[in-house]
């Protein structure tokens, strides 16, 4: 039975791998979504912290808009964040969509970063893996896939964080369960993909579910990797 189960384990891996190989030449593997952009251009692991928080519900134009606007006001630092008025706030990242709820997260995450952590974020990221996500995830605001991201983008922590996307597509493709919550399709992704593709793989899967494996209205012949799906082959045969 072992045996059988690390096969089907094995297969798995090898049909994960070849999906990354197709998208990697499908979309050319220019990660041009906004959080790929901030992790590179910023070693500053509170700065992603609120370009994640103003990137959620909302698109990368917006996101960008928004991050700009803060930046065009206000130094990101927790110290200084922590002391601005929810309202110029709101103001600031107005384009971002949801801006009263977005300010006051942003704020009262600054604040508790600053009181608890003297505003260290990185002496949370650099706990042990799970230690940190568990510390990070207790800090209202930040969920689980905040803390993913943050873990991944900031310091190529080994974990994936799951969104919208990544979720439909996983589910939908079948390396994921089709039912699973947020932590099984996470553990789910982080088996059958290698640690050093985690980032990749979290952006390739993006970019299938924004071009391809919409929520609504699926493009499934056009798909490339259709041949690999699960659900393409259910509705074919």
């Amino acid at each position: 039975m072992l045996t059988q189960v690390e096969g089907m384990s094995d297969t798995l891996m090898n049909r994960a791998h070849e999906i990354l190989k197709i998208l990697e030449r499908e979309f050319s593997f220019k990660p041009e979504e906004f959080m790929a952009l901030i992790a590179r251009r910023s070693g500053d692991p509170f700065r992603i912290l609120v370009a994640t928080i103003l990137s959620q519900n909302t698109n990368d134009r917006n996101s960008k808009a928004a991050l700009e606007g803060l930046e065009s006001r206000f130094e990101i630092k927790p110290e200084v964040l922590a002391e601005a008025s929810v309202e110029e706030l709101m103001e600031a990242i107005r384009p971002a969509g949801l801006q009263a709820q977005k300010a006051k997260t942003i704020r009262r995450v600054s604040e508790i970063l600053l009181k608890k952590y003297r505003g260290d974020l990185g002496s949370i990221l650099r706990k042990p893996l799970e230690v940190a996500r568990k510390e990070l995830i207790s800090i209202p605001g930040i969920g689980p896939k905040t803390a993913d991201v943050l873990l991944l983008f900031s310091l190529g922590r080994p974990t994936i964080p799951v969104d919208t996307h990544v979720m439909r597509v996983s589910r939908r493709i079948g390396l994921a369960p089709r039912r699973g919550n947020y932590e099984a399709v996470r553990r789910s992704l982080m088996e059958v993909f290698r640690p050093e593709d985690y980032l990749e793989a979290h952006l390739l899967l993006i970019k299938l579910g924004r071009t391809y494996c919409k929520s609504r209205k699926p493009k499934c012949t056009e798909c490339p990797i259709k041949e690999l799906c699960d659900s393409y082959k259910e509705k074919r045969f």
